[in-house]
């Protein structure tokens, strides 16, 4: 019977698998309240209510929601050969300084023009970075997991290096960032909100992701090689080309999330850029199943749990690190999972 069980459960949808998780994340987590003497219930109640009920906290939740499906997507697309991109991070920051230089060196470029140049540079940059990871992956030398997520902190302290010192504002009161950047380097906005562009961005790479896949001979030929790799090599498709390409790929919408943030939300590049998008979106990449629905609804809801955290410390009283206790309830309910279905 237990056998039974966890073959009803893989055979669930992603969206039904993810509900299921997410159901099961969170009353692990009243636990935890109810363990501080929190009435779980109203919590929960603050949080949606701060978010999903208000125009402004809608607004919020979804700019919080475009980095996180860009960086789900950046570790969704790899695993699909069982590639583990753990990377997005550093992969976000790189694609925001790239895109950056394009800002500061070429702002007297016409808008549309600057801000294409601004997305298409951050997405090589992103690329290339986790394009790296693919090679050494491709000849043996290196494992990607490791090499993604040491190179992290590598982006990161690239970042703090040019904000520190060769980009940094004059005018800035000392504090470590660049220059603003021009108006026709920030991207649109949707009237008075601070939902930008990146939103396109995000559900037009959801959708690519889902039509590849499903639609194209290479979708075919990645599911073979994620069905077994041995077997698609012999078959004729070149695996080490695969891994390097998608591995370019997932870091191109890593890079591509850092370009929207760096551009719509914060003006200019400071070392602050990401709260950790990218960690989450590997999260929200595993609870999905990597399926691109999946994807979608898993973001939505990561985006509002993160966005009505501020919520909790005014009514409930909690610090704001409560969220990230939700977070890694979460991420052991995946694993959990995961570890029973074998």
């Amino acid at each position: 019977m237990p056998e039974a069980a966890a073959l009803r459960v893989l055979r669930l949808p992603a969206l039904g698998r993810f509900v299921a998780l997410l159901v099961l994340a969170l009353a692990v987590f009243a636990v935890v309240l109810l363990a501080f003497g929190k009435n779980p219930l109203r919590a929960y109640v603050d949080i949606f209510a701060s978010t999903l009920g208000s125009p402004y906290g809608l607004s919020e939740t979804i700019v919080t929601m475009i980095p996180l499906t860009l960086t789900a997507l950046a570790a969704a697309i790899p695993a699909r050969i069982w590639l583990i991109n753990v990377g997005g991070e550093g992969q976000l920051f790189i694609g925001a300084l790239t895109a950056t230089w394009v800002a500061l060196h070429l702002g007297a470029l016409p808008g549309w023009l600057l801000l294409t140049l601004m997305a298409v540079a951050g997405m090589l940059g992103g690329g290339l970075w986790a394009a790296l990871a693919g090679l050494l992956r491709a000849r043996g030398w290196a494992s990607e997991t490791i090499v993604t997520l040491l190179m992290n902190y590598v982006a990161i302290l690239l970042v703090s290096f040019v904000v520190f010192g060769p980009w940094k504002d004059p005018e800035g009161v000392n504090y470590p960032q660049t220059a603003p950047f021009v108006a026709g380097a920030v991207l649109p906005t949707l009237g008075s909100t601070r939902v930008h562009l990146g939103l396109v961005f995000a559900l037009v790479a959801v959708v690519l992701f889902a039509a590849v896949m499903s639609r194209t001979r290479w979708g075919l030929e990645i599911r073979a090689i994620g069905g077994n790799q041995e077997a698609a090599r012999r078959g004729g498709i070149p695996v080490a080309r695969y891994i390097v390409v998608l591995m370019f790929a997932g870091g191109a919408l890593a890079g591509l999330a850092g370009m929207a943030e760096v551009s719509a939300i914060q003006g200019r590049l400071r070392p602050s850029l990401s709260p950790g998008y990218g960690y989450s979106g590997f999260l929200i990449s595993w609870m999905a199943g990597g399926h691109p629905a999946g994807i979608a609804a898993a973001a939505l809801v990561l985006a509002v749990i993160t966005a009505g955290g501020d919520i909790l410390q005014m009514t409930q009283a909690l610090p704001g690190a409560v969220v990230n206790i939700l977070m890694a309830v979460m991420l052991f309910v995946v694993l959990g999972r995961r570890g029973g279905a074998r």
